[in-house]
């Protein structure tokens, strides 16, 4: 059950074979992550020690195993560590990828041929049935979105929905802010104008990473709402064009806003790679685009790329379309898929026609995350099953 002998002092690894697989675990690794009360404190879970305070000559120098249980003895030091059998098996080394799940490899990549209407759920039952809403909040972190119907169309009840699994960003458009036309708009989201797909506020860094867009009034004509997977598009991309890929995962593009009282930037790729080069987010918004300064060879080659990457976001049949009505709440990814809407009729001073009214709000997606994994813990609901 080890292997790599060093001399006559131990082993540097352990070796283990569970369900048919043989792993292997340092036994630095072990030692970093040994679960007794020395190491680990029993409330918070979290570790006692440093990293620095493991030898650097540390070697296994005894094992035990049963059924369910692994001990481990190092030297030097003589301390001692019992693993569960199904821990190890659980943590396997080989095969666990980038591992926080933001990645292309945990998503459900689409169409909207591959969808029908997408994954939806009613508030009332959201709100009343622990399984409903881990049914929904899964389906942002699989699918990158799901649509909320029945949530009374009253000012501030977005920032209930994000509540319920998080809580609100505020930015300096406010905590929520309201998706109307306004006389004298500081950005083009607050008029009747079409807008192309697009990711929200990509000169924040950190960007929001969940947006809510609650359905107050729609418009008599016009103002739908459509979403684009980022990352089956980026995948599309790679797979058709690996140079363009290639250069807009390398480049870092300038982002910027400003107003009388805010100025912001931040400059990343319009695609992003995890360290193992698995697209982990896009940012994309023509409308806040800076010019880009680098070498003239870099710029020349980053433009036909960047509208190659424009053109498979636009292309319709990537395109959910949807009508809001009055009560939907959208909850989506704002680091993978992206928004548009279509430009719409305003007709002033009809009192019978309030026009196309959402408010919106942004939140954290590893708070959405973190209320999932609480939801999923044994014991708090008999669902997981069918979520």
């Amino acid at each position: 059950m080890t292997g790599d002998r060093l001399g006559a002092d131990g082993y540097e690894a352990l070796e283990l074979v569970t369900g048919g697989r043989t792993l292997r675990f340092p036994a630095v690794w072990l030692r970093d992550n040994c679960p007794c009360a020395e190491c680990v404190d029993p409330g918070s879970g979290q570790k006692f020690h440093d990293i620095t305070d493991i030898p650097d000559e540390l070697v296994i120098t005894a094992t035990e195993q049963t059924a369910d249980l692994v001990e481990v003895t190092y030297a030097p030091g003589q301390h001692r560590s019992a693993f569960p059998r199904r821990w190890l098996a659980e943590h396997a080394l080989e095969g666990y990828g980038d591992g926080d799940g933001r990645t292309e490899d945990d998503k459900e990549l689409w169409l909207p041929a591959h969808l029908d209407h997408g994954p939806q759920a009613s508030w009332p039952g959201y709100v009343a049935e622990p399984a409903d809403r881990a049914r929904a909040l899964d389906a942002v972190l699989r699918w990158g979105f799901v649509l909320l119907h029945d949530v009374p169309a009253e000012p501030g009840m977005v920032l209930e929905v994000a509540a319920s699994f998080g809580f609100a960003r505020e930015t300096n458009y406010g905590a929520l802010f309201d998706v109307r036309v306004e006389p004298a708009p500081g950005n083009l989201a607050f008029t009747s104008r079409a807008i192309l797909p697009h990711t929200d506020n990509p000169y924040r860094d950190p960007v929001p990473t969940v947006q809510l867009l609650h359905c107050l009034s729609t418009a008599d004509d016009g103002g739908d709402t459509g979403l684009v997977d980022g990352f089956a598009a980026a995948a599309a991309l790679r797979a058709g064009d690996a140079e363009a890929f290639d250069v807009l995962t390398g480049t870092a593009v300038p982002f910027g806003f400003i107003d009388k009282e805010t100025e912001l930037s931040a400059s990343q790729p319009l695609i992003q790679l995890s360290p193992r080069g698995r697209i982990r987010g896009v940012r994309f918004n023509n409308r806040s685009t800076r010019p880009l300064r680098l070498p003239y060879a870099e710029v020349a080659a980053f433009y036909p790329a960047y509208r190659r990457w424009a053109q498979l976001l636009a292309q319709p049949e990537r395109q959910l379309n949807l009508r809001l009505a009055a009560g939907d709440c959208l909850v989506f990814d704002n680091t993978r898929v992206l928004h548009a809407r279509t430009a719409f009729s305003v007709t002033p001073g009809s009192p019978g026609s309030p026009g196309r009214h959402l408010q919106g709000c942004y939140a954290d997606l590893d708070g959405l995350a973190s209320t999932l994994a609480v939801l999923r813990r044994p014991g708090n609901h008999e669902l997981m099953e069918e979520s």
